[in-house]
């Protein structure tokens, strides 16, 4: 794999990978970000992976650009030709599927064809590969979506999303780890919270690891902690 390296700020170099976005790339970017954390040391302070690129900031007490760029270099041109064998940790996360929780869920059955029942067991059946976090803290992005349920984002998105609602956008799937806006079509919502600043690590979720949505039913949802009442999305 061929690897670019771009000046993200004073201390904050850019690192591309030359790969489309999938989950052999994303296994790459794992193994690239363990090699570094293992190599730079104290030179290292932060390193973000994403789809195809990382994020890597370091002390400029410890180093500077051009020494930097030469030491990640060197890392990246010592990565095995074989992908790691560990795929990463296999998370399951509840979900009610249900329109009280997903008031997309029947939209998006009548778009794509299919029966409710048939879009919770394409969305439960595949294995997602967490690609990065973003847009909120402990957001997670999660892909590839079965091409079946494939959607684009609201035309309008809502004003409300509630903390643990479950949409789809184009051929990726994510959590909502806190009351927020959102355009994502909605099928449901974990009663897991995503995102809690007093626990270490504070996000439930983490590039590299992977996530199977089990359903769960409505007494199941309360049962774990889910309330229904509060969580009314708004348009």
């Amino acid at each position: 794999m061929n690897w670019r390296i771009e000046i993200g700020g004073v201390d904050t170099l850019l690192i591309y990978a030359d790969a489309p976005v999938a989950e052999q790339t994303s296994a790459r970017i794992q193994q690239a970000a363990q090699a570094l954390r293992a190599g730079l040391a104290q030179q290292l302070v932060e390193l973000v992976p994403s789809y195809t690129s990382l994020l890597l900031q370091y002390d400029v007490l410890h180093a500077d650009y051009a020494a930097m760029r030469q030491a990640v270099l060197a890392i990246l041109a010592q990565l095995p030709e074989q992908l790691p064998q560990d795929e990463g940790q296999l998370i399951e996360i509840p979900v009610y599927y249900s329109a009280e929780t997903g008031p997309d869920l029947l939209p998006l059955a009548q778009r794509t064809g299919l029966s409710v029942e048939e879009v919770i067991a394409l969305h439960t059946a595949t294995i997602y590969r967490v690609y990065a976090i973003g847009f909120a803290p402990g957001f997670a992005y999660l892909g590839q979506v079965d091409e079946r349920l494939a959607s684009p984002r609201l035309a309008t998105p809502r004003l409300q999303v509630p903390a643990g609602s479950v949409g789809i956008a184009e051929r990726q799937t994510a959590i909502y780890p806190l009351n927020s806006p959102g355009g994502w079509n909605l099928l449901g919502r974990t009663p897991l919270r995503m995102f809690d600043a007093g626990r270490v690590p504070a996000s439930l979720l983490a590039a590299g690891q992977r996530v199977r949505f089990q359903a769960i039913s409505q007494a199941e949802f309360v049962a774990l902690g889910g309330q229904l009442e509060e969580g009314t999305c708004k348009v």
